[in-house]
């Protein structure tokens, strides 16, 4: 913790405010992220804000609000202040907080003005968020999201800067993965709060995940995976999902299918001998499965395999 606290506190003497709107290219677009500008802020108590020179487009005022065409990420670092859209009521902001703004969404934000805040931030747009958005892994009435203060994300967004301070060639799809990396980073601290306020164990399910690929060779009976934690199934199951996205029969047969592939790539056993060695009841629903799993029947599989 004393790291992370000097670390910040040497951060806010070294970085000057800055921004940045930058050109896009025709290939930069087609890539699937791309950058439209970055800043860093430090807003002193008093300061108004937001700070002048930015494009007519992007300024605003409290009282009128703002509406952009882009996705913008914006870390709070230190201070406080009030968050507002139309799908969000006005919220309170503190250092550790997220704002995540959605395209043609209203909204408005400003500091608290007797502590001002430092703030981060990066716009950005392309058919990978969009895609995101749409499968609700975030969603405009969930704007702020309490993360905490971490040295990975503060340097993600201090490379992103740096990065578009030079704008080296190709440096587009870097930032990109860099945005791309916050937005993982988040969810996945968004999801873990979330699994332990659930009280879900994730050593118990780490060890679920253990004992089916200790028995990918073995037709598992699941009631018996469960009691040898000491759990009920249903319990299991709804445990492994919250975690992992699917269940453990499904985590099973997709741990069975990758063994499959490599069996059919790598040797000449023929696919009865490889089904019944992964423990399927026969080689009819073995192939049957493979097939919808991998749009490929086995023996087609290994053939186009072994033609590279």
């Amino acid at each position: 913790m004393y790291n992370l606290i000097n670390s910040i506190y040497k951060l806010r003497h070294r970085m000057n405010n800055y921004f940045k709107y930058l050109p896009l290219s025709d290939d930069d677009a087609k890539w699937g992220l791309h950058i439209l500008n970055a800043g860093y802020n430090r807003i002193n108590p008093g300061t108004p804000y937001p700070a002048s020179g930015h494009p007519s487009d992007h300024q605003f005022d409290w009282d009128k609000g703002r509406i952009l065409e882009e996705y913008q990420l914006i870390y709070i670092t230190r201070g406080k202040g009030v968050f507002e859209s139309r799908n969000c009521r006005q919220t309170r902001v503190h250092e550790g907080m997220v704002i995540l703004l959605f395209p043609r969404e209203w909204h408005r934000f400003k500091p608290d003005e007797h502590t001002g805040w430092d703030e981060f931030w990066v716009g950005f747009n392309g058919d990978i968020i969009r895609n995101i958005v749409r499968n609700d892994f975030v969603s405009p009435d969930q704007s702020v999201l309490a993360i905490g203060i971490h040295e990975q994300l503060i340097a993600l967004f201090t490379s992103i800067i740096e990065k578009t301070k030079a704008e080296q060639p190709g440096y587009q799809p870097l930032v990109a993965g860099m945005v791309l990396h916050l937005l993982g980073d988040i969810y996945h601290r968004k999801r873990q709060e979330h699994l332990s306020r659930q009280n879900i164990s994730e050593a118990l399910v780490n060890k679920a995940m253990a004992l089916l690929r200790g028995q990918v060779n073995k037709n598992v009976n699941m009631d018996a995976i469960a009691a040898e934690l000491q759990v009920s199934y249903s319990w299991l199951r709804k445990a492994f999902k919250a975690f992992t996205g699917i269940a453990p029969h499904q985590y099973l047969l997709q741990l069975k299918i990758e063994h499959a592939r490599n069996l059919l790539a790598g040797t000449r056993k023929p696919v009865k001998e490889i089904a019944f060695e992964l423990g399927f009841e026969s080689a009819f629903y073995f192939s049957r499965l493979f097939k919808l799993k991998t749009n490929s029947s086995p023996e087609n599989y290994r053939k186009r395999m072994n033609s590279f």
